[in-house]
């Protein structure tokens, strides 16, 4: 029960922001523990059940990795967790036969935070990287 209640509460900010996205785009967020670039067995299910979902995603789809951490540890350290974490994602990504072609990321690090680190729980929102889906244009 409390496993549901703290998903519950980190993916609800996603749901607003995702309010605010251009109508084409499509995002999921993976969030991590303080410090850490490993991706637990559940979020690493939702992520591949969700890219299932989508109808010809390779064909219809640029998907691009925006890395985030915390700001503790420094930027130096940040700096390294936030590539860990994109290369955490883009390895679940390439072992769902997704080309590495199709995958561009920009790691943010402490950069940039969409929520405000002044606060526990946007600290833990900032923990993330957000898969994000850009309609190919051709």
């Amino acid at each position: 029960m409390l496993r549901y209640i703290v998903i519950s509460l980190l993916l609800l900010p996603v749901y607003v922001e995702a309010q605010n996205q251009p109508q084409d785009e499509i995002r999921m967020s993976i969030f991590f523990g303080g410090g850490s670039y490993e991706i637990d067995e559940s979020q690493a299910t939702d992520l591949y059940e969700w890219l299932d979902s989508i109808p010809n995603l390779l064909e219809k789809y640029q998907i691009h990795l925006i890395s985030h951490t915390d700001p503790v540890g420094g930027r130096e350290f940040n700096e390294w967790l936030s590539k860990m974490r994109s290369g955490s994602v883009q390895n679940l990504l390439l072992k769902k036969e997704i080309p590495e072609h199709k995958i561009t990321i920009k790691d943010w690090g402490l950069e940039n935070p969409v929520y405000s680190n002044q606060t526990y729980s946007g600290m833990q929102m900032n923990r993330r990287v957000d898969v994000i889906l850009y309609p190919v244009v051709f």
